[in-house]
């Protein structure tokens, strides 16, 4: 499941990053992989907000994801090169 994008809804906030949905699949989005640690104009994470993701590594509990746009480019690039 590496490099597959997925839609999100964010179930939790914490200080290093937020608890996500996909469909009952329950992932993480480090604090870094949301945009809005890039960039002061993007919103901070809240419950309730929906993402497009990338899952980084599925063999972690719970799976880590990114919501960052760079991030999504490169599983694309992987997954036409697979």
């Amino acid at each position: 499941m590496n490099h597959q994008e997925v839609d999100v809804t964010i179930t939790a906030v914490a200080p290093v990053g937020s608890r996500v949905d996909a469909d009952g699949i329950i992932g993480f989005i480090d604090q870094v992989k949301h945009p809005s640690w890039w960039s002061a104009e993007e919103a901070p994470p809240q419950v309730g907000d929906h993402l497009h993701a990338v899952v980084l590594d599925d063999s972690r509990t719970p799976p880590r994801l990114s919501a960052l746009q760079k991030d999504i480019d490169i599983a694309r690039e992987l997954r036409k090169r697979a």
